[in-house]
């Protein structure tokens, strides 16, 4: 059975993004380096910015509970699964990181793997029970295929980190643009306003997507990300800005040098700090609401060993649309290894809503929609597609746009949808 819009709040509000992965990487190499910084960071600056090429690299948060900050790939309590995903694209000839988060919901196929639920996130679990762990290896090799860009190397951190981490740095201060109040998951109580915040406050802040103070602010996990950019800039900030750095980075790196796991090699990491110092942080988002709806349970072959999965909220992402969006970065051949969307053109649609809707799937270039009657009230909207044709259900569940929408096989030959 579908759970309530609540039960999967309740599911999604899991521990959030730990956006200082990224920072932590950066300067572990200064610990090995700091002394020789001073007078080499002119010419080490100079080659990378005439020589190097842009690098890839990926972010992990590992949401288990109950292990210390020194064991970012244990499992803990809490399944030991990559709650945050960011792909960091540095290109030192434009002075700037791209921060690219993936949504951790998204469907991915997983043929080796007997996941009933094959979301990216769980890579990272299946791939940390083997020995020695190799969740940041698989998770890396999935999201290069998602984004058709290569990884250079990965970076994680867990929970306990992530406090340790801004404690570190004396805390940050951040904007809250509205209310927000969530009780029942982070614990996060914030006025709008500026603010400066302990570990524990900001882990909260990055954690809420289920916002219960009535307002539209970090009501989803989309919101969710882009609070983990913000923070993400704002530790970067603190931690490169030159009139600390001298004495900040070499602390910070003695407090947390055990907290990072990451396959970096060390003079890459001290070349990319020197020479990234001061760069900006832009998001590329890859996804919307748009593309998280509740796929019913169905055969799906290739998406896991068995061909069939269980019925779950997923994103479901076009890569297509994904390859595009990253395309300045040099995408190629974006998959999520399942059907692609198809055309909309060939798609044929039966809609029972209303008129607005038609005209909006018909501007999408949906050529073969029938209107056969008037709103039901589903709420959510449902979509069924024939059986067979799961990216046909997709395609529309995006193209509706709302998000959350309920899409399932059924005995129909063409997609039907109840508004």
């Amino acid at each position: 059975m579908r759970p309530s819009p609540v039960r999967r709040r309740l599911h999604r509000g899991r521990i959030a993004a730990l956006a200082a992965v990224f920072i932590l990487a950066l300067v572990l190499g200064f610990r090995f380096a700091w002394p020789r910084v001073a007078g080499f960071a002119g010419g080490v600056a100079a080659r990378v910015a005439l020589g190097s090429h842009p690098l890839n690299l990926l972010l992990i948060a590992n949401n288990a509970r109950g292990v210390p900050a020194n064991q970012p790939l244990g499992l803990g309590t809490a399944a030991g699964q990559a709650d945050t995903i960011i792909l960091v694209h540095v290109d030192p000839a434009a002075h700037a990181f791209y921060a690219i988060p993936i949504p951790r919901d998204a469907l991915i196929a997983q043929p080796g793997w007997d996941d009933p639920v094959p979301k990216i996130k769980t890579l990272f679990f299946m791939g940390d029970q083997e020995t020695p762990p190799k969740g940041p290896r698989l998770l890396a090799d999935a999201v290069a295929r998602l984004t058709g860009l290569p990884m250079d190397g990965y970076a994680a951190i867990n929970f306990a980190g992530f406090e340790r981490a801004v404690d570190a740095v004396g805390g940050l201060t951040i904007d809250v643009k509205k209310r927000i109040y969530d009780p029942r998951h982070s614990g996060a109580d914030f006025r709008p306003g500026v603010q400066h915040m302990n570990g524990a406050q900001v882990l909260a802040f990055v954690r809420v997507r289920q916002n219960e103070a009535g307002n539209d602010y970090r009501v989803n996990d989309f919101q969710r990300m882009q609070a983990e950019v913000q923070v993400l800039g704002l530790l970067r900030d603190k931690l490169l800005n030159p009139a600390t750095a001298a004495t900040l980075i070499p602390r910070f790196v003695r407090e947390m040098r055990a907290d990072v796991a990451t396959n970096v090699p060390q003079d890459e990491l001290v070349r990319i700090g020197i020479a990234m110092a001061g760069a900006p942080v832009y998001q590329v988002p890859i996804a919307s609401l748009n593309a998280s709806m509740w796929l019913a349970a169905t055969p799906l072959p290739g998406a896991n060993a068995r061909g069939f999965i269980d019925g779950s909220y997923y994103d479901v992402l076009d890569p297509a649309e994904v390859c595009a969006k990253l395309a300045q970065f040099g995408a190629h051949d974006c998959t999520t290894g399942l059907p692609p969307m198809p055309p909309p053109a060939t798609i044929p649609v039966t809609l029972y809503g209303t008129h607005h809707l038609a005209l909006h799937l018909e501007h999408l270039g949906y050529t073969h929609v029938a209107l056969a009657g008037g709103p039901t009230q589903a709420d959510p909207a449902t979509v069924l597609y024939p059986a067979g044709h799961p990216e046909w259900g997709w395609a529309v569940a995006r193209a509706i746009g709302q998000g959350d929408e309920q899409v399932e096989p059924a005995g129909v030959e063409r997609v039907t949808i109840y508004e």
